[in-house]
């Protein structure tokens, strides 16, 4: 099945540039697709506490109108909330455009990393083998590119591919996803796949697997289809047994699901901020709550050292977040920022980010509705988080 229908005529198009259309989107998401939850565990949650500093007067970055400090650098970057934890405590907080703190909101790409977090965990056990190809697990993917790719090469966006003989453009494919997983969003003369698993199917390697970076949706999702072939669980179910059920989280988190009640894992997931903050101060503490191993320490504190050999290494990467540094490396699903700092991250569309930055102590939690369009300037999100980590920490 192909798409043919000009990129101009898919409704998500027309979205990328609508401020109000962006904010129904990053936060309603229930009301778009169906979805199933991810359940945070029968304990109480496990408090956050605070101690609010004031940051208002800090400059932040310099522009080319001189220093911008944080209220203006939010106004701009469209914030709906920004957390940001310094040795566990809550030192700011805020929720705008009546996003409360309870409410799950959009965290678009960012769930690539989380994903990235479980994969990583069950090949540490002995569960999941890095060099096989993803077809020993999911036998029909067997000829398409992501079959023959090594979990690791998906872990690493490590494959050339193309979907149904088309040649592959980064901004249409994931237009094209978005089509796929959620029908309002298809324009009236769609004729592409209906789910996830027709549309992986269609995808056709274009070179060897292992030699480039390219970010692509699809590896992700091959990903999550091999983990439920390892697990015999849905990435819902998984994800809440290896990490939201044991983090003390408030809230459940929600995926979207397709046509076939298969998760968008690439990323259809909405979570809090709070319940994002707990995930990062888990992972800069060496993947530990309260003492308690969540995830293996080496699985943690490897996510900046692991980079393996023959995937880019400080430089900067396609489809990289426009503001982060222009040393970045991919590993695991996650962004390395490779800075004195060992910080890492994960990012998505419309300004989602979980910053996390052991050498500063620091985890920082960003949920936006920026318009997503070459006329509207990329705000330097990533170097104001770690100039207040560096002011936090006395490194200023």
């Amino acid at each position: 099945m192909l798409d043919t229908a000009p990129l101009s005529d898919l409704r998500w198009n027309r979205g990328y540039t609508d401020p109000e259309w962006v904010r129904r989107f990053t936060t309603a998401g229930r009301e778009l697709s169906p979805t199933r939850r991810v359940w945070r565990g029968p304990g109480p949650a496990r408090p956050l506490p605070a101690r609010p500093v004031g940051l208002d007067e800090l400059d932040l970055v310099e522009t080319a109108a001189g220093p911008l400090r944080l209220e203006p650098l939010l106004a701009a970057a469209h914030t709906d909330a920004l957390l940001v934890l310094h040795r566990g405590e809550v030192v700011h907080e805020q929720h705008r455009h009546g996003t409360r703190p309870h409410d799950p909101h959009f965290n678009a790409s960012t769930a690539k990393s989380y994903l990235g977090l479980v994969a990583a965990t069950l090949a540490h056990e002995g569960r999941l083998d890095r060099d096989r190809p993803a077809a020993h697990y999911v036998p029909e993917l067997a000829g398409t590119a992501f079959g023959e790719a090594r979990v690791q090469d998906l872990l690493h966006m490590g494959t050339r591919v193309s979907y149904a003989g088309r040649p592959f453009d980064k901004p249409r494919e994931a237009l094209r996803y978005q089509a796929v997983v959620a029908p309002s969003l298809r324009p009236h003369d769609y004729r592409g796949p209906d789910t996830i698993r027709e549309h992986l199917l269609t995808a056709r390697a274009t070179g060897a697997p292992g030699e480039e970076f390219c970010y692509e949706n699809g590896n992700v999702e091959a990903l999550a289809a091999v983990l439920r072939a390892v697990t015999g669980t849905t990435t819902s179910d998984l994800l809440s047994e290896v990490l939201w059920s044991r983090l003390g989280m408030e809230e459940d988190a929600y995926y979207v699901v397709d046509g076939d009640g298969v998760e968008a894992a690439c990323g259809g997931f909405s979570a809090t901020a709070r319940d994002m903050a707990r995930l990062g101060e888990m992972l800069r503490t060496g993947g530990t709550v309260d003492g308690r191993q969540v995830v293996p320490e080496e699985v943690a504190t490897t996510i900046v050292s692991g980079v393996p050999q023959g995937y880019p290494q400080r430089v900067r990467l396609p489809a990289a977040p426009p503001d982060s540094p222009a040393t970045l490396s991919y590993h695991d699903l996650w962004w390395v920022l490779n800075d004195p700092y060992g910080s890492f991250m994960a990012s998505g569309i419309h300004g989602q980010r979980l910053l996390v930055s052991p050498g500063l102590d620091l985890v920082v939690v960003h949920l936006a509705s920026q318009v997503v369009s070459p006329a509207v300037p990329q705000v330097p999100i990533v170097p104001a988080f770690l100039r207040l980590g560096e002011h936090l920490s006395g490194r200023a």
